[in-house]
């Protein structure tokens, strides 16, 4: 059985957000993205205590594509250390699995 997982991640303004979930979908790092918010965030960063509004990003892969996808992340987010986390996706629709699964196959060596 194949395993999925969402993965989040934080930006300061939904254009962020939308520019990096675009080629993250593109590159088949994940099958589909949603931009929420904004939303307030209220967190310890840097040692210090702080609050914030933030634009969440949820993303959602395989296990297997996720080191690709968390690289991608991190390689472009705007932030120098941002929150990337990954929780596994415990059930779903046998049509959405199958939807993940086959939009995140690597394309290499495909015909198409």
């Amino acid at each position: 059985m194949d395993a999925y997982v969402q993965v989040s991640t934080a930006t300061e303004t939904e254009e962020q957000a939308v520019a990096l979930a675009g080629p993250a979908v593109e590159r088949r790092l994940a099958a589909g993205a949603q931009v929420i918010g904004p939303v307030t965030s209220v967190f310890w960063h840097l040692g210090a205590y702080g609050t914030g509004v933030e634009w969440q990003l949820l993303l959602k892969t395989t296990a297997e594509r996720y080191p690709e996808l968390e690289a991608y992340l991190l390689e472009h987010h705007p932030w120098d250390n941002p929150e990337v986390c990954a929780v596994p996706l415990v059930a779903g629709g046998d049509g959405c699995l199958k939807w993940i699964r086959d939009s995140v196959k690597d394309p290499v060596g495909e015909a198409g």
